[in-house]
């Protein structure tokens, strides 16, 4: 096909039709067809005009009913880690101390003799008894080699006493010489069972990213660290932009504490690629189950523990300074009610340094954000402070009898507050914590219809933009037809195979299906089955990064 304006001779880009299905898009709620000339959406609408459109020079794919969608954006991930804990020793179904060392005995079997038993997911809070191994258990069971296994929420380990020798971790906060370690005793384990070389670390990496692109994804923020990883490890997450692979676009922060503007500045020219911010994972507290996320009461399973800060607020504060007076993004890790209320002071203290509106324009951010009551809620949609939250959270953890409440007691029911943050103006965009929960985009959208506490749930269509356009949103890309399937948008999208479409709403007590022409309300799959669609192609401006064999067939 001959484009307008273009000489016959100039090599041609590629003209896709998708039709026979329904596009997700704002153009037109009852599209049933794309065009894609290129890396760009070129039109949408219904299935009539499709075929004046159409022409043998389009190469085109009936849809037989599938869904076509703006792809997902993941605002929180850690690729190196979702490749590792794949690829390694799976503890999520382990109940009890004894199965998890018969685990590490068979897992040492297939492990060289300098090799590390490398393990992800035990949970002990469903365990019948929580007790965990000894340092010497884990050493016995893996015959002598190094240990180390995450908890669930990669907040605490447990490690052998190799790894411990190895890792130099002996009078460091958060180990008792005990087989569990936190705080920096942790950080300091991991990276010592993470020395590996840069082609295997590259091999986790494109695991992680293939793993997304079949579930949909389009774009991945890399929460990168220097607790978490090297900075050779974020500049191989970069790379991948610019590589011949097909993949989702990595959208790269580094969470290292900056003290001033010089100081930011120097950070990021060490780095040596381009970063969106240095924000992610630097951590003002830890987690609910490690007991390590910072409370203003008591953990209700442990009397006299709060956790703590790992960051004062004079620290943060200098930090967010330091980030606006440049213009890029700050952010921290925050889950405790007090480590958020700690985050708040730093931006009053910020704001004061610097100016309330350069703090806003630089378009901040907070992960996870789970404990936030309506006087800090208020506070962050006064700096316009994006929360990028993780809606598997609630699902795994939420609820009676579960983690929630077992650490927090009634406070648990406060947790991940989805519909006041959207009620009260405060920006969200949702992602997974990969490993931390699984890259599968429809069951967050799930778990935001159905949050443990019903107040909290919010419709299909707030949670899929909050899972999308959001996503791009808050990492402050450009352009503002990102997450949409509108003329002119770049071709980012993934097309599923659906059961049913219909509009699904958080109050039971509405109609939660139209077929009323007048709603003009696109139609998302129904997520009341209990399976998620099944993703059949996943294109990024144009290029395919996964596609079935049933798409075609």
């Amino acid at each position: 096909m001959t484009l307008p304006g273009l000489p016959a001779d100039m090599p041609q880009r590629k003209v896709t039709m998708y039709r026979n299905g329904s596009v997700y898009t704002a153009a037109d709620p009852f599209a049933t067809a794309m065009l894609v000339d290129g890396d760009t959406v070129a039109w949408v609408g219904s299935e009539q005009a499709a075929s004046s459109i159409a022409d043998s020079s389009m190469d085109i794919i009936d849809l037989r009913g599938a869904l076509l969608a703006p792809g997902f954006v993941d605002s929180h991930v850690h690729l190196s880690e979702t490749g590792i804990a794949a690829d390694s020793l799976q503890l999520a179904e382990v109940r009890s101390a004894r199965e998890l060392l018969d685990a590490v005995a068979r897992a040492a079997a297939a492990v060289g003799a300098e090799g590390t038993v490398l393990g992800n997911g035990w949970d002990e809070s469903l365990w019948d008894d929580a007790t965990l191994p000894t340092q010497d258990e884990l050493e016995r069971a893996a015959g002598g080699r190094k240990v180390y296994l995450a908890r669930v929420d990669a907040h605490s380990g447990l490690v052998s006493s190799s790894l411990a020798t190895a890792a130099g971790i002996v009078g460091m906060d958060g180990y008792d010489g005990g087989a569990r370690v936190l705080r920096a005793a942790h950080n300091a384990s991991r990276l010592a069972a993470r020395q590996m070389p840069q082609g295997e670390r590259r091999r986790y990496q494109e695991l992680a990213l293939r793993e997304a692109a079949a579930n949909g994804y389009v774009a991945l923020a890399e929460m990168a660290a220097p607790h978490l990883c090297s900075i050779d490890d974020l500049r191989l997450s970069a790379t991948w932009n610019s590589g011949p692979e097909a993949l989702p676009e990595v959208l790269p922060y580094w969470g290292e504490l900056a003290s001033s503007a010089e100081h930011a500045a120097e950070i990021l020219g060490r780095l040596g690629v381009p970063v969106l911010g240095l924000a992610g994972d630097l951590n003002i507290d830890g987690s609910i189950g490690s007991r390590t996320a910072a409370l203003s009461e008591d953990y209700a399973d442990a009397p006299g523990e709060r956790g703590g800060l790992y960051l004062s607020a004079d620290e943060a504060a200098r930090h967010i300074a330091a980030c606006s007076t440049l213009g890029i993004q700050a952010g921290f890790h925050v889950i405790g009610d007090a480590g958020l209320k700690a985050a708040l002071d730093a931006l009053d203290q910020a704001a004061a340094e610097v100016g309330e509106q350069r703090v806003r324009a630089a378009g901040h951010r907070l992960e996870h954000v789970e404990m936030a009551d309506a006087e800090d809620r208020a506070r962050l949609a006064k700096y316009s402070i994006t929360v990028s939250a993780q809606p598997a959270f609630d699902a795994a953890w939420g609820g009676a009898g579960k983690l929630y409440e077992q650490r927090l007691g009634s406070r648990s029911t406060t947790m991940n507050p989805f519909a006041s943050y959207y009620s009260e103006g405060v920006p969200v965009c949702f992602g997974s914590d990969s490993p931390v929960t699984p890259l599968r985009p429809w069951s967050s959208v799930r778990a935001c219809l159905e949050h443990s506490n019903p107040a909290q749930r919010i419709s299909a269509r707030a949670a899929f933009l909050g899972h999308t356009r959001a996503g791009w949103r808050a990492s402050r890309q450009q352009n503002p037809l990102l997450g949409q399937l509108v003329p002119g948008a770049p071709a980012s999208f993934a097309v599923w195979e659906v059961e049913e479409l219909m509009v699904q709403v958080a109050d039971d007590r509405v109609q939660s299906w139209s077929t009323d022409p007048r709603a003009r309300t696109p139609l998302l799959p129904a997520l009341d089955r209990g399976s998620d669609p099944v993703c059949l192609q996943t294109v990024r401006e144009g290029r395919e990064l996964f596609a079935s064999g049933a798409l075609r067939s």
